[in-house]
């Protein structure tokens, strides 16, 4: 696409702030075409409208990461050069989760039920999961674990048979958080208004920051495990369709596919454990 054009792996790893941005246009722009064409679905269709924009950009950054495993030997560099990448997919996933959380704020009750039906379910379900006592419940922690897990897995599945087929999960995780946040708002400045009959700006942005860190303290280490999970699947798919397998090279590809895989499973723990342990007590 035109935008995508203005924009490459290249730059995008010495800039990775400008991802933020074309997170929070692709979102918009999927957004709007999605209520103006598909608005009975969509939903879902805004995570197929964002998938499809980011896909280039998410593919050619996976070829450019496989190639720098041909031409490097040493695993600590070839996965500080990995980080490069990983830092630009995390600007881009925050611009389309701060755009939904966005739109979620700005747009009609109506519109919102319409636009967010799927991602609203989905947030009542993992509500109804991790309701209870859930400082002292160890059962919770590993069943919360084990379905991000699942997550992590199919990430790096997709990523593995499609190139780049991790973004649409991505994507997806990215609306519902964001639908999260923009609900947390909605609803804490409902209260304030009733409340105080108007709405101060710095309680404004109290109620913003809040809703952004409920979910940035367990959601940002999740979603690097599956960035992580996803780019280990997509180097694999690289390598594959390449012929690389016959290359000396590829128990380098390999060896680096472990290891990103073990980070990923590393965040995941860390991520569960602030999930259940710490944002309860702290909201």
């Amino acid at each position: 696409m035109v935008v995508e054009s203005l924009l490459n792996p290249f730059k995008a790893e010495k800039k990775p702030w400008e991802m933020f941005f074309l997170g929070f246009l692709y979102s918009s722009i999927g957004i709007l075409l999605s209520l103006w064409i598909f608005r009975d679905q969509a939903s879902l269709i805004m995570v197929f409208m964002i998938t499809m924009a980011a896909l280039p950009i998410f593919y050619n950054t996976v070829k450019l990461e496989e190639s720098k495993d041909m031409i490097m030997d040493n695993e600590t560099s070839i996965l500080r050069e990995h980080n490069k990448a990983i830092s630009f997919f995390m600007y881009l996933f925050v611009g389309v989760t701060i755009a939904c959380a966005v739109w979620y704020t700005l747009l009609p009750t109506s519109t919102i039920n319409s636009l967010f039906d799927k991602q609203t379910g989905t947030i009542q379900a993992i509500n109804n999961q991790v309701s209870g006592n859930v400082i002292h419940n160890l059962n919770v922690f590993w069943k919360i674990f084990f379905n991000n897990f699942k997550v992590l897995a199919f990430s790096i599945l997709f990523s593995f048979i499609y190139g780049a087929g991790a973004i649409f999960i991505l994507a997806w995780n990215a609306t519902v958080i964001g639908a999260a946040i923009g609900n947390f708002i909605r609803t804490n400045i409902s209260n304030y208004t009733s409340s105080l009959g108007l709405l101060e700006t710095g309680n404004y942005f109290h109620v913003v920051s809040l809703g952004l860190l409920k979910y940035s303290i367990h959601g940002i280490p999740e979603i690097a495990a599956y960035f992580y999970g996803g780019l280990a699947g997509g180097i694999l798919s690289v390598a594959l369709i390449r012929k690389h397998f016959k290359s000396s090279k590829f128990s380098v590809i390999m060896k680096d596919f472990s290891e990103m895989v073990l980070i990923a499973a590393g965040f995941l723990i860390a991520a569960t454990f602030l999930e259940v342990y710490v944002t309860p007590v702290l909201f």
